[in-house]
């Protein structure tokens, strides 16, 4: 191996959801692409006092460059322990698409990996699951499966609409492969535009009010496997605040709908241990830079624009592990 996550300081998920589902919370999974990103996770989950995932696609992955990622992240736990945050962080491969770059990841210090066989027919997704875990295993790292389909668009990840998980396979799915955690399908979506319009209702101030997740097949599958790590994947919540802020300064984002923050907490308490949390912190960044640079257009220093995006981002981030997922105060 070229580099053990451990020698970074990470940890893998085994003992951090075990501690959640105990608790009846779930870990965030945060994604980063970049360092004001990565910095807003690790103070915000510090200053909560959660523990956190921090993730990357395979195309945050190759924007940042693999070799240079490797020492953001190092970085970031070496930044947690100099701001006495006595934290622990998983560092995940987020969608995973081959065997080839679950090893890679592996490789260079990833603790934990999720392959994503799920739009492959079903011998084949626990074929190419078990071959990942079998490596993955050999150095204590972690393997998050999928079953289902999440509708929407996430990086390479492309799909027109949702297959739910069906809760008659996950036994057999997770004993043949081995996996450590499974991602499941019950109606949550990548994206910013996680539900079409005519999917949704009105409230009484017209806000659109998506359909509510499919708990049934969440309680379906937690008899099929108990005690089992659940992930939902596409649980940004798409906060009118941030969307409206885009909009406002010369944005486009019409009829964005996520998943209601009361529902991503109910599943939290029941066999959910991570969430998934990648739009929002998008749509942070993306409105505060509109923002500073509507309103103060002779700026072109980078930092008078990211920094007010960074501690909206980790300010947003204390809220979630409080209010919606139940994580701070369990590092």
């Amino acid at each position: 191996m070229a580099v053990s996550y451990k020698d970074l300081g990470f940890v893998n998920t085994r003992e951090m959801f075990k501690k959640a589902m105990a608790g009846k919370y779930a870990v965030p999974a945060y994604n980063f692409n970049n360092m004001e990103q990565l910095q807003a996770i690790i103070n915000g989950c510090g200053k909560s006092g959660s523990p956190v995932i921090i993730q990357v696609s395979k195309g945050a992955r190759n924007y940042a460059n693999q070799t240079l990622l490797r020492y953001m992240a190092e970085g970031a736990v070496r930044m947690a322990k100099d701001l006495g945050y006595d934290i622990p962080i998983t560092l995940h491969l987020d969608h995973g698409d081959s065997y080839e770059t679950c090893v890679s990841c592996i490789e260079t210090g990833f603790s934990s990996v999720m392959i994503d066989g799920s739009h492959l027919p079903y011998d084949e997704n626990v074929e190419l699951t078990a071959k990942v875990v079998e490596y993955a295993h050999k150095y204590d790292v972690t393997v998050e499966g999928e079953l289902g389909v999440l509708a929407g668009i996430e990086d390479d990840v492309v799909a027109a609409k949702s297959i739910y998980t069906q809760p008659e396979e996950v036994d057999d799915f997770v004993k043949k492969t081995g996996v450590d955690s499974l991602a499941i399908s019950i109606g949550t979506s990548h994206g910013a535009f996680k539900f079409k319009p005519e999917q949704c209702t009105k409230n009484d101030k017209g806000v659109l009010v998506p359909p509510e997740l499919r708990f049934d097949i969440l309680e379906g599958i937690e008899k099929m496997i108990p005690g089992f790590p659940i992930v939902l994947h596409g649980s940004s919540s798409v906060l009118p605040k941030y969307v409206n802020i885009i909009n406002e300064y010369g944005g486009k984002l019409e009829a964005a709908v996520g998943i209601p923050e009361e529902q991503l907490r109910k599943a939290a308490k029941l066999a959910v241990c991570k969430i998934n949390i990648d739009s929002d912190g998008r749509l942070v960044m993306t409105g505060l830079i509109r923002k500073v640079l509507a309103d103060k257009p002779a700026e072109f220093d980078p930092r008078k624009y990211l920094g007010p995006a960074r501690e909206e981002l980790m300010n947003m981030i204390m809220d979630k592990n409080k209010n919606v997922l139940g994580s701070a105060n369990n590092a």
